[in-house]
């Protein structure tokens, strides 16, 4: 009998076996583990990840909004720019390699003409863009970041001419990673007419990037740096859209049915463009201004409206062009601008109507005059009678110091020594009333404090006080400062906006106004978002009899036979107004050249005053800094805007018709 046993060759075999069978299976369970990880788990992020190697999402840039002036005339608008740029082409192999195709990059250069100092400075851009590129590879590496780096482009040159562009449009296949960018730049009709109430716009820098970026500014964008731009940003920027876009390995786009059907939902988000603003400043007056002022070197002026506070022309001298600043010309004519500007020493970049103060010498008197008519002593009773005389010989002698003044112009009641400008009658009266009586009125008619414009940095003046001298000079008063404070001189500071806004409110009878300078926000189809009615800032009690005696000085300054103003009067203009020859800190170094330093030893020359006297519409402040005396230097700017504004007042009149119902004024089509 034959025993049919288990062969133990057999059983060993079996248990050798398993071994085998079971790291095959196991091999197997991670491969499907790992595969089960790379499709369901992380499969939308590594499809993801495909995605963006072929998809790109392109930003839109939106459309800045245009500034226009009252009539409609178009201030700041943007036109195309086209900046050429270059996608280098990045290698990763053992030894990382980052190449620029030597048959696209010669023609490129022949085409754009460029010079062997851009050639050289293009290639160690791309070079020291390069290193930074694998870094970050290596820092992918260590971490295991499967993302792709993004390779910038480099540019090449910025607002290139439209033949140069057209040339690269042709020969676009020759040129991989090439790429031409319509960019919108700003730009100014007026050139420096108002560029400092205009403003420019600048590129947004490292640290101010870190504090937009949430607000949605990207790098390369321009912001508004000074002026309308500046204080309007929010309303004129606009917001930037994007679409989706196929591209290959080398950064070219791919259109098509089979491009299109790769890209997913949304793919496109249109831009939304910046509002327009409607400014109440008329450019034609300020070119008027501009005109008159041609024989001076340095100045401002404001001329605002009587009625609303609306301000009509704003001008500074000297001025710079903003379109060369805002980037029209490229980064080096920016720095080279800048660089002369900030070397000037009458600091065109100085906002002269708002951001610098002056003393205001005799345009302060019709303030010192109101002071002296409310002044009151303890019982009551006036301290000044207006009609009462004292004699002026020239000087007047207080403590051991001679306070003089400009002539001398015999008896002086309040009246007269408006017209003559009297230094001695106003000395006396700031004797009479005292320092704290002068600063009551001052600060009531918005000196000393900041206007509230909104669109440069603003000087607020200084009104000086008791108060103020014992903290800044601490047991130094003298009754001289006050004296000098009554004329205008002294610790005595204000703007040239808080000039014209204090003789608006002379002429209206005591409103005082919140300067305007946005009429309106619109549409790009000129529609109104929102209009801006004129604000109240205060309301000032001024006695009738008061006010007519102050105004009447003012009238005999420009129309009266020994007013300071008389000889440069325009027949037909109805002006009042009051002129002013302001000291000022004489320089004077030891060994220094004097005929370099002469005209900053001039004194400031001043005018002040509204128009038409018996229906007064605009206040104006004209200031000629280093201009001599306020008569003959700044009057005659003063009247010819006075006389311009009548021009533009009758030229934008209906004639009446047939019934003889009265003229209207006429304004254009969607002005306000």
């Amino acid at each position: 009998m034959t025993y049919l046993g288990q062969r133990s060759d057999t059983a060993e075999f079996r248990r050798r076996f398993r071994w085998p069978a079971l790291f095959v299976v196991l091999v197997f369970c991670i491969l499907i583990g790992r595969m089960f990880q790379l499709q369901v788990i992380q499969g939308a992020d590594y499809q993801e990840a495909a995605r963006e190697n072929i998809i790109r999402r392109v930003t839109l840039a939106t459309t800045r909004g245009i500034v226009r002036d009252s009539q409609g005339r178009v201030l700041a608008s943007s036109r195309p720019s086209y900046n050429v740029y270059l996608v280098p082409l990045v290698r990763v192999e053992r030894k990382y390699r980052c190449l620029v195709e030597t048959e696209s990059w010669a023609k490129l250069i022949d085409y754009m003409h460029l010079t062997a100092e851009e050639r050289q400075r293009l290639e160690k851009k791309i070079h020291e863009m390069c290193g930074e590129l694998f870094q970050k590879f290596e820092e992918q590496k260590k971490e295991r970041n499967k993302k792709p780096v993004h390779v910038p482009q480099v540019l090449v040159r910025e607002d290139v001419s439209r033949d140069i562009v057209a040339t690269l449009e042709t020969h676009e296949s020759e040129l991989r990673g090439v790429e031409v960018v319509s960019v919108p730049v700003r730009y100014y009709p007026y050139g420096d007419l108002s560029a400092h109430m205009l403003g420019y716009m600048a590129e947004i820098d490292r640290d101010m990037l870190s504090r937009l970026r949430s607000f949605g500014y990207i790098e390369g964008d321009r912001i508004g740096a000074a002026g309308v731009e500046r204080g309007w940003e929010s309303y004129l920027r606009g917001i930037r859209g994007w679409e989706k876009v196929i591209v290959d390995a080398r950064n070219n786009r791919h259109a098509g049915p089979e491009a299109e059907r790769l890209l997913d939902e949304p793919r496109r988000l249109d831009p939304v463009p910046g509002r327009d603003l409607r400014l109440t400043v008329d450019i034609e007056l300020v070119e008027a201004i501009d005109k008159a002022m041609r024989g001076q070197i340095a100045g401002s002026a404001v001329v605002v409206d009587v009625r609303t506070g609306r301000i009509l022309a704003l001008y500074s001298k000297p001025s710079f062009d903003p379109n060369v600043l805002s980037g029209g010309m490229g980064k080096q004519a920016i720095r080279d601008a800048f660089r002369r500007l900030y070397a000037d020493p009458l600091l065109p970049t100085l906002d002269k109507t708002m951001s610098g103060s002056y003393p205001p010498g005799s345009t302060f008197k019709p303030f010192s005059a109101l002071a002296g008519l409310k002044a009151r002593d303890d019982q009551g009773r006036k301290l000044l009678d207006p009609m009462r005389t004292i004699q002026c010989r020239g000087f007047i002698t207080y403590g051991k110091r001679m306070f003089r003044c400009t002539h001398v112009h015999g008896p002086m009641n309040l009246r007269d020594a408006i017209t003559e400008s009297c230094n001695v009658y106003f000395y006396q009266l700031g004797d009479m009333v005292g320092l704290d009586a002068l600063a009551k009125v001052a600060l009531d008619y918005g000196f000393g404090a900041k206007t509230g414009l909104g669109v440069n940095p603003e000087s607020h003046g200084r009104i000086p006080t008791m108060q103020w001298y014992a903290t800044h000079f601490k047991g130094q008063f003298r009754g001289g400062f006050t004296l000098n404070a009554a004329i205008g001189q002294g610790a005595t500071t204000v703007s040239v906006l808080q000039l014209a806004l204090s003789y608006a409110a002379l002429a209206n009878g005591g409103t005082l106004y919140q300067p305007q300078l946005v009429r309106a926000i619109e549409t790009s189809d000129g529609a109104v978002v929102q209009d801006f009615p004129p604000r109240l800032k205060r309301r000032i009690e001024i006695d009738p009899e008061h006010h007519r005696l102050i105004l009447s000085g003012l009238y005999g300054v420009v129309n009266d036979e020994r007013g300071t103003a008389y000889r440069e009067r325009i027949p037909g203009v109805d002006v009042a107004g009051k002129t002013g020859t302001a000291q000022t800190s004489h320089r004077g170094v030891h060994g220094e050249d004097q005929s370099k330093i002469w005209y900053f030893n001039r004194d400031h020359a001043w005018f002040a005053g509204f128009s038409p006297f018996h229906s007064p519409e605009i206040a104006f402040a004209v200031l000629i800094e280093h201009g001599g005396v306020g008569g003959k230097a700044a009057a005659p700017v003063a009247f010819a805007a006075a006389k311009e504004y009548q021009r533009l007042v009758a030229s934008r009149m209906v004639p009446k018709s047939p019934q003889g119902k009265p003229a209207v004024p006429w304004r254009k089509k969607g002005a306000p």
